[in-house]
């Protein structure tokens, strides 16, 4: 049936209720959260944007997962289900669970010992960069060009600088650099998409140079959709099929299944190299948990390994992205300026253009997010110079969380920000007055200038 309106291909069989508050209100939470939305009671927000990672609802099978979930210690036949899973997609030979994402890359940047390596990636998001950097080792981004340019309408700026990485390689010494690093999708870059042509490129590149490929893939199965709707020859194979080609052409993957696990916890380190996994399952042990858990209880990994067979069914994924398509549409049809295109996961608010009276030190990503509270109550996350130093561009993401909101919330979102931007010259800067040492945009404070 060829229609123009895309339903949720779900029915919603258990509701949450929303706490309303009034703007006054908002502005004594905010005032008392240090003007970081981070640090915001969630019952004080209307709507929840901050990320997509572990806020999506659940589906009735993976609740009915939750009941069959065995709480071995050792051995379970939830971790089975869940391994077997995981090598279906990916053809991975280790697969180590762990609680979340950023444990998977904790483990994965310590076993490369104290002497500094070197880490390209098309972009590094926040946990990412941390770890690596952590491990006294340096994270580098070689994004394409295209991604600079916000209302540029390309369709994979998610894509590495492959140039650019050849001379990476040359420069620092391919003994130097114990992997290459993809994100798929380019969260730092706007939820941007890479071709599958492009990871054909940087797996050859790294096949020459005897440099494995990493995946961080914890958005892989919208990466791969949009691959089936923008690349050629792509549009008749399924998205499982590609998921599983791009997983073939790398060596490992770490992924956050908070994402397109569809789950509220858990994650992956998956890996060809035994002599790498066995150091993982030591670290593991000492850091996770018992190889078959890594953190996770029983029924986490049901819910998981369910939550990956559901993800790559393609009337979700399409719904899933015309949900951000469409609210992108709205608010460029107001004027409101954002990365163009929507990514998979967010519309992105360029905060350079919709405040230009702000400039970078006083950080109008924070100015644009604290607004956007302050008037409807809508939690959005500055992905700009409070998260990362010298950043490309200044954005206000809003994650949409899978399978929660409806379109008549986004309706909702989209009039609040039309309204922001209608009174943009209001909006003054914001200087920082507290930053911890390693991932600062968490728990920073800042006062209104």
């Amino acid at each position: 049936m060829n229609t123009k309106t895309i339903i949720e291909p779900f029915r919603i069989k258990m509701t949450e209720p929303i706490k309303m508050t009034t703007r006054k209100e908002r502005e004594a939470f905010l005032s008392e959260a240090g003007y970081n939305p981070f640090l915001l009671k969630s019952e004080n927000v209307l709507i929840d944007l901050l990320t997509d990672s572990g806020t999506g609802a659940m589906s009735a099978a993976q609740w009915a997962g939750i009941m069959l979930g065995d709480e071995s210690y050792a051995g379970s036949p939830s971790f089975y289900h869940f391994k077997e899973t995981v090598q279906d997609l990916t053809g991975f030979k280790n697969i180590i669970p762990t609680h979340q994402g950023r444990a998977a890359e904790k483990i994965l940047f310590s076993i490369f010992g104290e002497k500094k390596k070197f880490i390209p990636s098309n972009a590094h998001f926040d946990t990412t960069r941390a770890n690596i950097e952590f491990a006294k080792h340096e994270a580098t981004d070689l994004p394409c060009k295209e991604a600079k340019d916000t209302s540029l309408e390309a369709p994979f700026k998610g894509n590495m600088d492959v140039s650019a990485l050849e001379n990476f390689i040359k420069e620092k010494g391919r003994e130097n650099i114990p992997l290459v690093m993809l994100t798929i999708t380019n969260n730092t870059g706007g939820g941007q998409p890479v071709s599958l042509e492009n990871i054909k490129q940087v797996s050859a590149i790294c096949k020459k140079n005897n440099i494995p490929l990493f995946l961080d893939a914890c958005r892989f199965a919208e990466n791969a959709y949009f691959i089936k709707l923008k690349e050629k020859g792509q549009q008749e194979r399924s998205v499982k099929e590609i998921s599983q080609e791009i997983f073939s052409l790398a060596d490992g993957a770490t992924m956050s299944g908070k994402k397109d696990g569809l789950v509220n916890m858990g994650g992956f380190l998956a890996l060809n190299n035994d002599s790498w996994a066995e150091q993982a399952r030591n670290l593991l042990i000492l850091t996770e948990g018992f190889p078959t858990y890594g953190g996770l209880s029983g029924r986490d990994l049901e819910a998981y390994a369910i939550g990956l067979k559901e993800v790559v069914n393609e009337d979700y994924l399409k719904y899933r992205i015309r949900s951000v398509q469409y609210t992108g549409e709205k608010l460029t049809a107001a004027g409101v300026p954002i990365m163009l295109p929507t990514g998979g996961h967010a519309v992105y608010l360029d905060a350079l253009k919709f405040l230009p009276h702000i400039k970078r030190h006083e950080f109008p990503g924070q100015a644009l997010s604290c607004q956007i509270y302050i008037q409807g109550g809508i939690r959005g996350c500055e992905i700009g110079s409070v998260m990362f130093n010298n950043p490309i561009n200044e954005l206000v993401r809003l994650a949409l969380p899978r399978r929660v909101y409806t379109q008549s919330h986004m309706d909702y979102v989209v009039e609040v920000i039309i309204e922001v931007f209608k009174n943009k010259n209001k909006i003054s800067g914001y200087k920082m007055t507290y930053q911890a040492p390693t991932l600062r945009h968490f728990t920073a404070q800042f006062k209104p200038l």
